[in-house]
């Protein structure tokens, strides 16, 4: 497993719109605990400084005061304070908007991009607005080969788990490598007009199809979509096109994105892969796909 149950039933949302230490963050003193730690200043998606979201929202996306150790690894990373269980993690990158940490195991191929803001996972609604940090579009330029926490894998993915199957309740985007076989999957499934191309298809039944998982548990069912950039909101286009769409929960959801890869290599696309548990062999977690050691 890699940092993936929850710790506690939330709420759910249905339908809803390289070795930086903490000493060296500015500002590492405890803030405010009625206030999130990052910045509150708007900017664009995946630079710089990004709202947190509001206190009204803390029942769905968790408190400032919660004791999530992923959270408490994430507080150390951004203001220097010391988990209660005095274990400091090791902060790979910290930013305005993120910091990067190692996954468990701990090892080339398993890392974790986590907001510097509380965020608990999939099912906070602060995730489909037009404020909320692109944390896809920084995992992938983090974990790409030359990024500045690369994964060691010739074929990279990217996922988020449901809020079920998840075991830590802070959002983390995992950075793992893939099976070459799940790499020619998709490309084999794109070739035969398999892979949706706009996102007002990702739901639709000529899209889903079968991909075998790396822990030779079989087949799941995944909806797949292919998009040229990660420069749009992965969660709302989600929410949009197949949480609303289909009556399901944003909180029963799991996400993976996969590069695509030639023989020359990045080939500028990506494919998104959702699945739940209302499709038949459907899965609400990414480590059927991610290889993590």
């Amino acid at each position: 497993m890699a940092l993936s149950g929850a710790l506690g039933a939330g709420a759910l949302l249905s339908g809803t719109g390289a070795g930086v230490s903490a000493a060296a963050v500015p500002g590492s003193a405890a803030g405010d605990p009625q206030c999130c730690p990052c910045p509150t200043d708007p900017s664009p998606p995946g630079s710089g400084p990004s709202p947190c979201p509001p206190q009204h929202l803390q029942p769905l996306c968790g408190s400032p005061t919660d004791t999530d150790p992923l959270w408490q690894d994430v507080q150390y990373c951004t203001q220097g304070i010391v988990p209660p269980s005095g274990q400091r993690p090791t902060c790979l990158k910290t930013m305005p908007n993120y910091v990067v940490l190692h996954g468990k195991p701990e090892t080339p191929r398993n890392y974790l991009l986590l907001p510097s803001c509380r965020i608990t996972g999939i099912e906070c609604p602060f995730l489909v607005t037009t404020t909320v940090a692109n944390y896809w579009h920084e995992a992938w330029e983090n974990a790409r080969s030359g990024g500045d926490v690369p994964v060691q894998s010739q074929y990279i993915g990217l996922g988020v788990n449901s809020q079920s199957a998840r075991q830590l309740n802070q959002l983390h985007i995992h950075m793992a490598g893939v099976r070459a076989s799940t790499q020619r999957r998709l490309q084999d499934l794109e070739a035969s007009g398999r892979v949706a191309l706009q996102p007002a298809q990702w739901g639709d039944t000529q899209y889903q199809a079968a991909v075998t998982g790396a822990d030779g548990s079989g087949d799941r069912t995944y909806r797949i979509l292919r998009l040229d950039a990660l420069t749009q909101n992965l969660f709302d286009l989600l929410n949009l096109y197949v949480v609303r769409r289909f009556g399901l929960d944003m909180a029963g959801q799991t996400l993976v994105v996969v590069p695509k890869m030639t023989a020359t290599g990045f080939a500028r696309a990506f494919y998104v892969l959702n699945s739940d548990s209302s499709l038949h062999d459907g899965t609400n977690t990414c480590d059927h796909l991610l290889v993590y050691s």
